[in-house]
């Protein structure tokens, strides 16, 4: 399915998506990706739901440490969120919606960003749309396996 005709080269648009593609500016991508509205598209190392981790997240949003203990605030030791994070990770899970676990998305909320997870189509069209209104939002998307 093609979302925008009409591209801005300066931002990166998702611009179709289908059966295992992505396409952002007229690229198409046939594995697991993460962008911003500005910057490189870069390769995702997860290749299906069960590889997010919260150490994934934290890197694709910029924290520079992520501790699976709850009580590593006391300490001093929680993730440091840089001035440049994203206000918001969107996650695309696949074909289908799969809710991440608290464990997986505890260490971004904990320093205010906000994690979505949804299928990739809609994270696809969620990310257009925070785009466009000049959000700083980071997307994370698995290839989708079926056409709905």
């Amino acid at each position: 399915m093609e979302l925008h005709s009409d591209t801005n080269p300066a931002l990166n648009t998702v611009t179709a998506y289908g059966k295992n593609f992505i396409e952002v500016n007229r690229v198409t991508y046939n594995h697991a990706i993460y962008f911003q509205p500005e910057g490189d598209i870069h390769p995702w190392s997860a290749t299906e739901f069960d590889d997010i981790t919260s150490d994934e997240l934290c890197a694709l949003a910029g924290l520079e440490q992520a501790s699976s203990n709850p009580l590593d605030f006391l300490e001093g030791t929680a993730p440091t969120k840089p001035d440049d994070a994203p206000e918001v990770v969107l996650v695309g899970t696949g074909t289908h919606q799969h809710l991440l676990p608290e464990k997986v998305t505890r260490p971004l909320l904990r320093v205010g960003i906000g994690v979505e997870a949804m299928s990739t189509l809609a994270a696809a069209r969620t990310y257009n749309i925070l785009m466009a209104e000049g959000r700083r939002v980071i997307v994370a998307m698995l290839p989708h396996e079926e056409i709905l």
